[in-house]
């Protein structure tokens, strides 16, 4: 099973922590990985792209010159797609482009994901993030004694926790969301992960 140090938000090391194999211990699947990134991004894709076809083109309703005698070529609409002002063929229309993958293999790429951190030594357990009241200054500190200030970094709480949601939202780079959130894109997007005991304990329950 592996193991990793335990810090607290001063950077001191407070013990160590076993996680669990079949969560954080799983062969890195990259194809399983990518499908389950595109997977959640082309579900935020608004899909409002629109044209509009020869039948929707104000206009084009008289006829612009008789079939026969005038030397030019047949016409029976001035919104042809072959004009310009006309209609658009093929163009796109308003869609989701949203697709699901099984259930099992979403959980499985989490536990990739997560894996993935814990073997390039980039997810940091902590025994606790709390701040007695919502300052940018404490976030940056506790960023600052665990040495990944400047780092994407991405904090998984147990709960909701107003305090460090408030503390660090102004920060470029970090985020905050909860182990009921967690999601394969927000891990391989950020490069270090900062998560709580009680956070590993609810995603071993879910997952493992």
């Amino acid at each position: 099973m592996p193991k990793v140090a335990v810090y607290d938000i001063t950077g001191a090391t407070t013990g160590e922590i076993e996680l669990n194999e079949s969560v954080f211990g799983v062969d890195v699947n990259e194809a399983l990985l990518h499908q389950a990134v595109v997977m959640q991004l082309a579900s935020q894709r608004l899909g409002t792209a629109a044209t509009k076809t020869r039948g929707m083109v104000r206009g084009g309703g008289r006829k612009p010159w008789k079939q026969k005698g005038t030397g030019r070529a047949r016409a029976g609409t001035i919104r042809s797609p072959l004009w310009v002002g006309g209609g658009t063929v093929f163009g796109p229309h308003p869609r989701s482009y949203a697709f699901s993958m099984p259930r099992k293999a979403r959980r499985l790429a989490l536990k990739a994901a997560l894996s993935a951190k814990v073997m390039a030594g980039e997810l940091l357990v902590m025994e606790d993030i709390n701040f007695s009241e919502p300052k940018t200054k404490s976030a940056v500190a506790m960023l600052n004694n665990l040495k990944v200030a400047g780092e994407k970094t991405l904090i998984i709480t147990g709960e909701v926790n107003d305090n460090v949601e408030k503390s660090s939202r102004n920060l470029p780079g970090i985020r905050n969301i909860t182990s009921q959130g967690l999601n394969v894109y927000d891990i391989l997007y950020h490069g270090k992960v900062l998560v709580t005991k009680d956070a590993i304990s609810k995603i071993e329950e879910v997952l493992a």
